[in-house]
């Protein structure tokens, strides 16, 4: 299932104006994740899109983003903390359960692991909740900053390069993680757990998941990840990672994963989804998808035109009419392709319109069919297969007038 990203923003614990992107499925959404990426990580780590995107194409739509201070969002890095991190973690999910809908699933990298243990227990639309190479306590994290920690106790701050990056460290930042304790956090939480951690970790040991899988009540789950590294920098091990989190978190989710809103509509309902200038969420029978506009006229191009969808009816159409036809005659013909172009040209240029069209004024749709078959069309049937393609039934609205009724309400 192909998916697609959505660029978002929202307002962080202090006010600030956090970066989001959202990961979308192609199709209907079996449930909404909520992604926590390490420290001093961003939304963009090679770990965070790989597995968003394949939880996407799963069916699983993600919001990921930026802690205040990091990757796009503003704010001041120096002035955060543990503490500040999980209150981002709460916006993010209210953000979401208003726009779109409330977290079922947190899934946590690194530090980003703690905080979803430290929150989850708080949310109740949660279902499921997964760590990524998660320390069993915030503290762990100290470790990362080496001789400096004196310095920061004595003088209230210090900059300490870490992934090769400069990064202020505040006293308050160690003290809010000396005082964070998530061993209780984990027995209360009562939602079902897995975790996910290599062996060979050399940034957060293996030891921390055995503490976090002891503390944990059931239902839980341990996955090694074999020689996979802390970032997980491997394209393979965040493509099992997310694999092994579809199949696991099915299980809590709601029976075959439907949706009231998933349920079958009678009309074809077209929603804007306040993402972008143009984009409409497109919800008909079971099927959803997004319809929108290229970006040369200030779209996202994050799905079809409505000139496409049209473009894309009547060629679907053809090639479904003319399989009839071929079922009827007991004709063998091959696969079916039909290209459509749209154009919109000037009446008296049309050299396939009839004398009065070419007598109205202004620029009337023109749709170009091609059609293709594999093998080629049968002997003699070339004509026939262009008369039968012109009686599909869209092809015959597209060439009759006809009359829409508007009603506001």
């Amino acid at each position: 299932m192909a998916a697609h990203t959505i660029r978002a923003e929202f307002e962080g614990h202090s006010g600030a104006t956090l970066a989001a992107r959202l990961d979308m499925p192609a199709g209907a959404i079996r449930a909404w994740a909520l992604f926590a990426h390490c420290f001093t990580c961003s939304k963009d780590t090679l770990a965070a899109r790989r597995i968003s995107g394949e939880l996407a194409r799963a069916g699983i739509a993600v919001m990921r983003f930026d802690f205040t201070g990091l990757g796009s969002s503003d704010g001041e890095f120096a002035s955060t903390n543990f503490s500040s991190n999980i209150e981002d973690l709460r916006a993010a999910a209210e953000w979401l359960a208003e726009h779109h809908e409330a977290p079922e699933i947190l899934v946590g990298h690194s530090l980003g692991g703690a905080a979803v243990l430290a929150i989850a227990g708080e949310l109740a639309s949660v279902r499921g909740v997964v760590t990524i190479g998660a320390p069993a306590e915030a503290s762990h994290v100290i470790g990362n900053f080496g001789g400096h920690v004196d310095e920061i106790r004595a003088e209230g701050e210090a900059e300490v390069t870490l992934g090769g990056r400069p990064f202020t460290i505040q006293r308050q930042f160690v003290e809010d993680l000396n005082a964070s304790s998530l061993a209780d956090k984990i027995r209360q939480m009562k939602k079902p757990l897995l975790v996910l951690h290599a062996p060979r970790d050399e940034v957060v040991g293996i030891d921390n998941a055995s503490a976090i899988f002891t503390a944990a009540r059931h239902p839980k789950s341990f996955v090694s990840l074999d020689d996979a590294d802390h970032l997980l920098t491997g394209e393979a091990d965040a493509t099992y990672v997310a694999s092994v989190i579809a199949s696991w978190a099915s299980r809590y989710l709601p029976a075959d994963a439907a949706r009231q809103e998933d349920a079958p509509v009678e009309d074809v309902v077209a929603a804007e989804t306040g993402q972008g200038r143009f984009q409409v969420a497109v919800h008909a029978g079971l099927h959803r998808f997004l319809a929108d506009e290229p970006t040369d006229v200030g779209g996202s191009d994050t799905g079809p035109s409505p000139y496409d969808l049209i473009s894309a009816a009547l060629g679907a159409c053809t090639a479904m009419t003319l399989r009839m036809y071929a079922a009827h005659k007991k004709i063998e013909l091959g696969l079916v392709t039909v290209m459509v172009r749209h154009n919109k040209v000037h009446a008296k240029d049309c050299l396939e319109c009839s004398s009065d069209e070419k007598a109205g004024s202004g620029n009337i749709d023109r749709f170009e069919r091609v059609i293709s078959i594999d093998g080629g069309a049968p002997d003699g049937l070339a004509g026939k297969i262009a008369e039968i393609a012109g009686k599909c039934p869209v092809h015959r609205t597209l060439e009759h007038t006809a009359k829409v009724i508007t009603t506001v309400k």
